[in-house]
């Protein structure tokens, strides 16, 4: 038996990174699994990738900060799996890199209505099918630097901040009802969003793996499966008595 039969995942941000390896893994569970991104031609390839080694997926084309476009397509995906059992809340973006007093109403409002409005828009529109359905899994997704300070892109640290009060928050509400809400915080891990990162800052791949490497004292970048194996675990009935949760992958960069 595999560790997601019969469950039916709803992944955000899942075309590429960590949503990637996230709908991969989750497929080779076991788990119907719908894909939502902007990224049409990304998330329909991987998609097909999945069906070609047997597993279910379907991509929805979403853009989680509208709200209305969220309600329209948990609805589709209810209709065409039935009721999500698991939602990955892990769409998000970096935003401005700039200091606070630089940083334009316009920037900062756009990572806070992906990164937080997301997740609200998401968590409230799948709530009321778990609860109808006996219970369910909600992972989300902040970040290191929802738990210790950075001196970078203020406007990503403060909607990570949020989001792992969020979690903690919707986790009181809804436990009665067997809904789990956890946060994965992971450090550095090599996806778009970090090379775009460090493109901006003028260092290639290389100078800037070396570079953040350095930071974890396990001595290397970590790996979109890396936190894929995580969201599976909370995901799973094997965290059944987990919620309210911060699981850190790290590679121990928040132990200093």
């Amino acid at each position: 038996m595999q560790r997601l039969d019969n469950e039916i995942a709803i992944i955000t941000g899942g075309a590429l990174g960590i949503g990637r390896a996230t709908a991969e893994l989750f497929a080779k569970e076991g788990a119907v699994v719908a894909v939502t991104d902007i990224l049409e031609d990304q998330g329909e390839s991987l998609c097909d990738k999945i069906r070609h080694y047997n597993g279910k997926a379907s991509f929805f084309k979403m853009d989680v900060s509208k709200e209305r476009e969220v309600e329209t397509v948990f609805r589709k995906i209810q209709q065409d799996f039935g009721a999500p059992t698991i939602l990955i809340n892990n769409a998000g973006i970096a935003g401005a890199n700039k200091p606070t007093h630089e940083i334009t109403e316009e920037e900062w409002d756009a990572v806070q209505a992906v990164n937080v409005k997301g997740v609200f828009f998401c968590t409230k529109h799948i709530i009321p099918k778990m609860i109808e359905n006996g219970g369910g899994s909600i992972v989300n997704l902040s970040s290191i630097y929802g738990l210790i300070g950075g001196d970078d892109v203020p406007p990503y640290h403060a909607s990570k901040g949020a989001v792992r009060l969020m979690t903690k928050t919707d986790a009181l509400l809804y436990a009665k009802d067997g809904i789990r809400v956890n946060s994965i915080h992971p450090a550095y891990i090599w996806t778009p969003m970090v090379e775009h990162h460090l493109e901006s800052q003028g260092l290639n791949n290389e100078a800037g793996k070396k570079l953040i490497a350095e930071k974890h004292p396990i001595g290397h970048i970590g790996e979109p499966d890396d936190i894929a194996y995580g969201a599976l675990y909370l995901a799973s009935k094997e965290a059944k008595f987990i919620t309210g949760s911060e699981l850190i992958i790290d590679g121990g960069y928040t132990c200093r």
